[in-house]
């Protein structure tokens, strides 16, 4: 019994990591996305800016 209890412990860990390593995949997917956009935005606003200025 001793040993099942270990090995269930064990085995509870592992799921634990996984379900640590999907939820940090998800989170820098997301800033990913994220920034892309917000990069295309500030490119878009500096270039009317630069075009405003005549430039």
């Amino acid at each position: 019994m001793n040993k099942f209890l270990k090995s269930f412990a064990r085995k509870q860990r592992g799921l634990t990591t996984v379900e640590y390593a999907v939820a940090g995949g998800l989170i820098v997917a997301t800033l990913v996305a994220a920034f892309t956009a917000l990069g295309g935005r500030v490119e878009a606003i500096i270039t009317g800016i630069t075009t405003a200025i005549g430039g």
